[in-house]
């Protein structure tokens, strides 16, 4: 069975409620940033790997779960399983006049009271300093940008110029509206996080360039930069829905089953996964392929136009 085999649907025609849906809930994103700025001190709810924070390396003599641990501590604490199966890493956010000692002897009671005093041993303990936290901020920017940089140079040569401005004003639009998710429901923004953000522009890259290969496939047969651009993108995009569909659902499965059954550390990262991918598949029909519309209204197709031709000097 064919899923959509014989769909026909006027996507481009609907790019202008798109545009409404996509520019009410960036505003939401972005005003819900603007509030935690003063509610929380930050645009979003960092963890210790970006505010900093104390790691803290615990090595249980019995069989211990994740979620035991993490009820025996008091606060807001990240608790991580270890190369070894009983082998956990705390990191516990930084405290005002709290030193690392004090952190970890703190830690140290609750766990003894939880788990008995030889129950447990603390292997190292650092300190994770907020310099530190700033500096991945930055580079977690960084590693966005360059790969943007990259998506367009790489679709300029792979295409045209016009499909990579296309491809990355729709990636873009994918961070965004992850981000504003982020900070509406203030999730902990850790290094999975970042990482997924990540694997969502790689997602929505590809599914844009499934759609765009088919555009260009189209516009090389014959009399196709003739025909009607508008009607040639909605064919493109109906002729790659059915593998968009499957794609994008089969991917949802996995990633429904990794948040429902999988442990609480990785729930941040499913969930910012599964956005990505319906923002995704959303971005590759409702905004790269309406952008390219818009593009070549705005410059053209890109094409040269033809010379023309000098008239021959006469002949005597």
């Amino acid at each position: 069975m064919r899923i959509f085999g014989d769909a026909d649907f006027r996507f481009i025609e609907a790019r202008r409620k798109a545009y409404v849906f996509s520019g009410t809930v960036i505003l939401i994103g972005v005003l819900a940033m603007v509030a935690n700025v003063f509610l929380i001190g930050s645009w979003q709810n960092y963890g210790v790997d970006f505010t900093g924070g104390s790691l803290i390396q615990v090595r249980f003599q019995d069989d211990v779960l994740a979620n035991e641990v993490r009820g025996a501590i008091t606060g807001s604490v990240d608790v991580t399983r270890f190369d070894q199966i009983n082998e956990f890493v705390i990191r516990a956010p930084l405290r005002e006049k709290a030193s690392v000692d004090a952190v970890r002897n703190e830690i140290e009671s609750q766990l003894a009271a939880a788990f008995g005093a030889g129950g447990f041993e603390i292997v190292r303990t650092e300190l994770v300093g907020p310099k530190i936290g700033s500096e991945l901020q930055t580079k977690a920017l960084l590693a966005i940008l360059f790969s943007f940089l990259l998506t367009l140079i790489y679709l300029a040569i792979r295409f045209e110029f016009r499909f990579g401005l296309a491809a990355v004003i729709a990636t873009a639009h994918d961070v965004v509206i992850t981000l504003g998710f982020l900070a509406v429901f203030r999730l902990e923004v850790a290094l999975p996080t970042v990482a997924a953000v990540l694997t969502i522009l790689g997602y929505s890259l590809n599914d844009t360039i499934v759609v765009f290969d088919r555009i260009r496939e189209n516009l090389g047969k014959k009399g196709g930069r003739k025909e009607d651009q508008v009607a040639l993108i909605n064919r493109s995009i109906n002729e790659t829905l059915p593998r968009t569909v499957l794609t994008s659902g089969t991917t949802m499965i996995v990633l429904i089953a990794l948040l429902l059954l999988g442990p609480a550390v990785i729930r941040e990262f499913a969930i910012v996964l599964i956005l990505g991918i319906i923002g995704g598949t959303y971005s590759s029909i409702f905004v790269a392929s309406p952008g390219l519309v818009e593009i070549q209204r705005l410059w053209g197709t890109g094409e040269p136009k033809a010379r023309k031709r000098r008239p021959e000097p006469a002949t005597v």
